[in-house]
């Protein structure tokens, strides 16, 4: 996916059996998608699961308006750079070296 948007797709999350309403967040590559789901304890979460456990769902849920403020409030994913790479405000700002080593003054 090239967009900058995230997607806001109506699935059904396959739990173990159990059918979940949920909305994808994002779709990092063809088999894998985050999604935001309910979690009976924890509430609204969002969660990476295997797209394959996905299935697509026409009406709109008791839980989508919880789900649709966590999306929300959450930063879009990153694009574009490389794990563990440098990039604009990441890292340590105006560091670029390790501090030297610190003398007890003898």
């Amino acid at each position: 996916m090239d967009s900058e948007e995230p997607t806001t797709d109506l699935v059904i999350f396959d739990a173990h059996g159990r059918p979940l309403d949920a909305i994808v967040f994002d779709r990092p590559s063809d088999a894998k998608a985050v999604i935001a789901i309910v979690d009976p304890k924890r509430g609204p979460i969002l969660r990476t699961v295997d797209a394959a456990q996905l299935t697509e769902r026409e009406a709109e849920g008791p839980a989508d308006r919880a789900l649709r403020l966590l999306i929300r409030r959450t930063p879009p994913p990153a694009r574009g750079a490389a794990r563990g790479a440098s990039g604009i405000g990441s890292g340590h700002a105006g560091h670029a070296r390790a501090a030297m080593h610190r003398t007890t003054g003898k």
